[in-house]
């Protein structure tokens, strides 16, 4: 995936983890408590981001909500798990579909062109 984005020497984190643990990290980094399937955790922003450029952040999955969503879209947790990784990685570049509407569907966009590029 970061070869495909041009950055083939940058370096991430992943991190599976269950729903529990899930929902402290998004009730404490983003107030909100409930579960998710991923968050990501940049490091390429903020006073320190020049220290070590090549690192990305870190991308965190939840196993059980990954494996519900794979259910009940049909196919199977390979899929789930990879879709969740490039939604994340694309957090880490930047791209925020929660500010607004347009930036969702670049989000998307961008989200598309890598599974496609994966397949």
């Amino acid at each position: 995936m970061l070869k495909t984005i041009g950055l083939p020497d940058a370096e991430l984190s992943i991190l599976f983890i269950g729903d529990r643990a899930m929902r402290s990290l998004n009730r404490r980094y983003r107030k909100q408590d409930k579960t998710t399937d991923v968050l990501s955790f940049s490091l390429r922003g903020g006073q320190f981001k020049h220290i070590r450029p090549e690192m990305l952040g870190d991308i965190v999955i939840s196993v059980p909500a990954a494996c519900r969503q794979a259910r009940q879209a049909g196919h199977e947790i390979r899929h789930e798990i990879e879709r969740l990784l490039v939604h994340g990685l694309v957090h880490l570049l930047g791209y925020d579909h929660e500010r607004n509407r347009a930036d969702a569907q670049l989000m998307a966009k961008k989200e598309r062109l890598l599974l496609k590029k994966m397949s």
